[in-house]
C-alpha cells in the first residue's frame, strides 16, 4: 500500500523546510518513498516542481518512477479530463478505480493556487505518529489518499503498455 500525501502551505520557505523534513524522515526510516516533490505556483500561475537529486535513500525503480511521474502529472499538472488524450484517460480512469478521484484532484489542485506551495509524497510506507510528529510544527494543509499494491501493479502494467504483456 502507497500513501498519497500532499502538504500545502502558504509560504515557499516553509514548503522547502518541509520537504528537507521528509528527506531527513526517510534516513530515519519513517518513511519509505516512493517519490517526492515540492511544487511551487508563482504569481502568474505557472507550476515549478523541484524533485530531490537521486539518492540511496530515495532511489526508485523505473516502474516505482514511472508510477510517480504519472500519478503525479494527472494530480497536479493536469488542468481537466478533456485535455488530455485516450491513454491519460484511461490512467485517469484507473486512479479513479483505485479512489483517486476528480474530488481528490480538484482539492489538490484547489490547494495549489498562485503564491502556494506543496509538498507532494508518495510513499510505500510511513510511521504514521512519527510523521505527523515531526512535520506538525510546519502546519500547512494535508491531503491523504491510499494506493494498493495491486492497484499500482495494475496502473504500472497500464503504463507499459500491451506490449510489454507479450
Amino acid at each position: 500500500m502507497s500513501e498519497l500525501i500532499v502538504l500545502g502551505y502558504e509560504d515557499r520557505a516553509v514548503a522547502d523546510k518541509a520537504f528537507a523534513e521528509v528527506q531527513r524522515l526517510t534516513k530515519d526510516h519513517v518513511v519509505e518513498l516512493s517519490g517526492l516533490a515540492v511544487v511551487s505556483v508563482d504569481e502568474d500561475g505557472k507550476t515549478h516542481v523541484d524533485t530531490p537529486a537521486r539518492t540511496e535513500e530515495i532511489a526508485m525503480s523505473a516502474t516505482a518512477g514511472a508510477l510517480w511521474g504519472m500519478v503525479f502529472g494527472i494530480l497536479i499538472l493536469t488542468p481537466g479530463i478533456g485535455v488530455v488524450g485516450a491513454a491519460a484517460g484511461g490512467l485517469i480512469g484507473k486512479l479513479q478505480q483505485m479512489g483517486v478521484d476528480n474530488k481528490f484532484r480538484k482539492n489538490v489542485q484547489e490547494l495549489l493556487r498562485p503564491g502556494t506551495s506543496a509538498v507532494v509524497i508518495m510513499a510505500k510506507k510511513v510511521t504514521e505518529d512519527r510523521f505527523a510528529a515531526a512535520m506538525g510544527p510546519f502546519g500547512g494543509e494535508v491531503l491523504k489518499t491510499s494506493l494498493s499494491e495491486e492497484s499500482e501493479r495494475e496502473l504500472a502494467e497500464q503504463l507499459a503498455g500491451p506490449e510489454a504483456a507479450a
